[in-house]
């Protein structure tokens, strides 16, 4: 009825074009019936709401034929905007005037016009939908008055309800909502729902990130009670008769060494004609049954997230540390992957099953890779008593797998995270680039076979799955990348249709070790498409695999619990009737799990690098005047950006620099007056001249030799 009514309304427009109408005169035209107009009421709202009509001084006008189009508000500065309109991959400018007091995020109405240099500006005709306007700033309190600067929705002040702003003082950082709006951003009014402290210290930061994310923090009660209950039970005998008992095998995990959500052990046996690799994987799926409060939250949470000493966990500690934690000489439920593997590195078959372990040891990353080294000394070489012949032997096998990747084209990023160290009172005393070893590179090769493993099952089994996918770079992007490589004299190594990663793995061969290295790693990373979540198997780009699944982290990341959910319902099913059951009841499911999973992953990423930032900010502020070497990350029109060797980086504002610079739109600033220029991947020398913990910003300064 609905689709019927919406076509008697475009049939109206179709005519008219251009011409608005009154709602009277629409109703008559799209001849209205007194019963029908309740249905013509709901039905004009909503494509308004859609964006196919605008009613604007109560007369309608049709999107289609006045040329608007709904987009969304990307970002808002203080004198300009930016939307995206839907279907578009490019963003549009927006004149602060033409921007009706948009904020980011809110679904606007625009109309394209030309603008004064060649590219097309836009003018918001409408704000369909405000969105939630909730967000973080650093409070400043001024003659009286109060205001936020916001810290990522918008770069000017916003007005602060004054009788709002709890205890909140001058300089901290706050969480607000705007409680009124109006037709210009500076009319726009907010109140504190929250306040944090000081916005000169991280810690503080990153709590108003986290909150101004959305992200939850605390479990309600009932999640916590139901978490309570589980953990609280002891594991039943009658569940044990029923799996396969590798309690007596030499199988263990191998982690960092303050790490407490242990989901993943491991266990090799060599054979003459190859290897049996066994991943054994906490059975999160076995406690975490659907429809329960605890799956519900663990959904919406999606991933657990890592900041500093901290983490926000995707399922309470009672389980994540506890009960599905595989801790040594406990017992523990697992899903086990058992996967054979040829003296040529190929995956040549595997079977999955439910089993109970028995950790051996809580292997450290640190003391593993000094037993492959030669430098543990006597305690390590106790506390591994009896597993050291199979270490040595996974050693070998991993070694054997970095090579297939190598072989096969697979793209090794240059990539280093930060570690930060805090004081007593949590404060960055010190930031370091996290070490990545020969044990650290094992469990990844060994994680990466399991997850292939999972995701080659559902490819011939044909079941609903959560598939980790990443596709292949779009042409726009290869162009951009293949005139770099023109302009940096490499074009033997210009990447051809149809694109492999092989061709990317070329290129890094290529410029490994040298200054280049920097400047082709940066640009091969935003040539690159995201890795997402998603029901349909496109392959991943990246690792060169046709199937690949997350299957080896269901504490920490919903999609793993999601497939080990669906993989325990295929070891159940015993007749292609329970498999169709399983299809119906899943199919659906996965999509929602993968686009979600997808967001929350993006939302974790986000709210990581940014108290990255803030604890990095904090840190070098300690060192302000301080001289240091450097290389230059990235180039662009507003200045250089340099990386410390411990992940610090600042920015070099052109300003700063002598007359004469000039962006080559590419990879350096160039001096029209002089020969000199700062390229990517240049050593340089930089002064450390000021520090922004609130927006976790650096500024540095050449230093002359």
């Amino acid at each position: 009825m609905g689709a019927n009514m919406k076509k008697r309304i475009d049939d109206v427009f179709r005519k008219r074009k251009k011409s608005p109408l009154t709602k009277k005169e629409l109703a008559a035209k799209a001849k209205i019936k007194k019963n029908e107009i309740s249905q013509f009421n709901a039905v004009l709202e909503s494509m308004c709401e859609e964006g196919l009509l605008l009613e604007k001084k109560h007369k309608y006008y049709s999107s289609l034929y006045n040329g608007f189009i709904p987009g969304e508000i990307v970002k808002v500065n203080a004198t300009f905007g930016f939307v995206r309109p839907d279907g578009y991959e490019n963003d549009l400018f927006v004149p602060g005037h033409a921007l009706m007091g948009a904020m980011p995020k809110d679904r606007v109405l625009i109309k394209k016009k030309k603008g004064k240099g060649e590219l097309d500006e836009a003018v918001v005709v409408a704000v369909l939908q405000q969105a939630d306007n909730v967000f973080s700033g650093t409070l400043v309190k001024e003659d009286g008055a109060c205001a936020v600067i916001p810290d990522t929705l918008a770069r000017f002040p916003i007005k602060v309800k004054k009788s709002s702003a709890l205890e909140a003082q001058n300089g901290d950082k706050v969480l607000v909502k705007l409680i009124s709006r109006g037709d210009r951003h500076f009319d726009h009014v907010a109140k504190v729902i929250r306040v944090f402290g000081d916005a000169e210290k991280a810690d503080n930061c990153c709590e108003a990130i986290v909150a101004a994310s959305g992200a939850n923090t605390v479990f309600n009660k009932e999640v916590q009670m139901q978490a309570d209950l589980v953990a609280s039970k002891p594991i039943d005998i009658k569940e044990i008769a029923k799996r396969e008992d590798l309690r007596f095998e030499r199988i263990f995990t191998i982690d960092s060494a303050d790490s407490k959500d242990l989901d993943d052990a491991v266990s090799l046996t060599k054979y003459d004609d190859g290897w049996e690799l066994g991943v054994h994987i906490a059975d999160v799926s076995h406690y975490v049954r659907p429809g329960t409060p605890l799956d519900d939250e663990a959904f919406e949470r999606g991933t657990s997230i890592y900041y500093a000493d901290r983490v926000i966990p995707m399922l309470p500690k009672e389980l994540s540390n506890g009960i599905c934690s595989l801790n040594p000489n406990e017992d523990r439920l697992a899903f086990s992957a058992i996967m054979w593997i040829g003296k040529d590195g190929e995956l040549k078959d595997f079977k999955f099953k439910k089993s109970v372990i028995r950790s051996r040891v809580k292997g450290v990353y640190s003391e593993i890779n000094s037993l492959i080294d030669g430098s543990a000394d006597n305690s390590i070489k106790e506390k591994y008593a009896g597993l050291e012949d199979m270490i040595f032997k996974m050693y070998e096998l991993s070694e054997l797998l970095s090579k297939k990747r190598a072989d096969r084209g697979g793209v090794e990023l240059e990539s280093v995270e930060s570690k930060v160290i805090l004081d007593e009172n949590r404060m960055a005393v010190d930031i370091k680039p996290r070490e990545r070893g020969k044990s650290e590179e094992m469990i990844e090769n060994f994680m990466l076979m399991a997850n292939q493993a999972a995701a080659t099952l559902a490819m011939r089994e044909q079941i609903p799955f959560v598939y980790r996918v990443h596709d292949l770079p779009t042409p726009e992007k290869l162009a951009n990348l293949s005139e770099l490589l023109t302009a940096l004299n490499l074009d033997d190594v210009k990447p051809s249709s149809p694109v492999t990663s092989a061709m990317f793995a070329a290129i890094l061969n290529k410029v490994k070790g040298t200054k280049q290295s920097v400047i082709i790693n940066n640009q091969l990373l935003r040539s690159m498409a995201k890795a997402i979540y998603s029901e349909k198997n496109i392959g991943h780009f990246g690792l060169v695999l046709e199937n690949y699944a997350h299957f080896t982290s269901p504490i920490r990341r919903y999609p793993d619990l999601c497939i080990h959910r669906i993989m325990s319902a295929f070891l159940l099913c015993k007749s292609e009737k329970d498999k169709l059951k399983l299809v119906k009841k899943y199919s659906d499911f996965v999509v929602r799990a993968a686009q979600h999973s997808s967001e929350t992953e993006q939302r974790a990423m986000n709210i990581e690098r940014d108290c990255d930032d803030c604890y990095k900010a904090e840190y070098i502020k300690n060192y302000i005047g301080e001289e240091y070497e450097g290389i230059i990350s990235s180039v662009t029109a507003k200045g250089i950006y340099v990386e410390l060797p411990n992940t610090v980086e600042g920015m070099v504002n052109i300003n700063t620099l002598e007359p004469g610079f000039e962006y080559d739109g590419k990879v350096s600033l160039k001096n029209i007056l002089t020969s000199k220029s700062y390229m990517v991947g240049d050593s340089v020398k930089i002064r450390v001249e000021a520090a922004n913990v609130s927006a976790g910003l650096v500024d540095f300064s050449i230093v002359e030799e």
